[in-house]
């Protein structure tokens, strides 16, 4: 029996295996015969392969897979199998916290509950650097920002509208148009309260 994993398949899997899914339907090629025919006749950088290939006919999305696959490369696991997506988010958060960030695991952990708990809809689907929760679109992120210290990004909307404490900073995300526009420092258990969880539930309320 698989081990229980706490974490979810991030919506870009599916996103992306749908475009492979679909190549040979809308180029005339499998993925297999386009990386083949690139390796034969293109160039040799990924780059220059994404524009030959996109003279060939590919959309641009099209082409930058196959140029990936074409040079050994996968879309961070995103191209992968769910399971195989899987296996690398585990690897992902595992990366986060080594060395010496390794002492934040426990307040990770602690964290990624506290957001899974925001909402029945609630998932996380962690990416290299960082562990964004989602809902209909990402509403918080836990991202290990020194050897001290996790922020927790949250996707609160205009921060004009937002009237939060000291602990509530602007990211500045919001003039650029960015998901995340605050986040709050967290350096221990105790940061973890009932504050800081009313605003995780804000912005996954924000999604609804």
């Amino acid at each position: 029996m698989a081990a229980k994993t706490p974490y979810s398949v991030h919506p870009a899997v599916a996103y992306v295996q749908s475009i492979l899914a679909n190549l040979e339907s809308t180029s005339g090629k499998r993925l297999e015969a386009w990386v083949r025919l690139v390796q034969a006749q293109g160039p040799k950088e990924a780059a220059q392969r994404r524009t030959w290939l996109k003279a060939q006919g590919l959309g641009t999305n099209q082409a930058a897979l196959v140029a990936e696959r074409s040079v050994g490369q996968k879309a961070m696991a995103f191209d992968d199998t769910e399971a195989g997506y899987l296996r690398a988010a585990e690897e992902y958060v595992e990366g986060q916290y080594t060395g010496k960030k390794a002492a934040l695991r426990p307040l990770y952990e602690t964290l990624l509950a506290a957001g899974l708990a925001a909402g029945p809809e609630a998932k996380a689907c962690p990416c290299k650097t960082f562990v964004p929760l989602f809902r209909k679109h990402v509403f918080a992120q836990l991202k290990p920002s020194t050897t001290s210290r996790i922020d927790v990004g949250l996707a609160l909307g205009d921060p004009g509208k937002v009237k939060g404490g000291t602990r509530l900073v602007e990211t500045g995300g919001f003039a650029k148009k960015d998901r995340i526009t605050h986040r709050i420092e967290v350096t221990k258990p105790s940061d973890v309260d009932g504050t800081l969880k009313r605003w995780l539930v804000a912005a996954y309320d924000r999604e609804g």
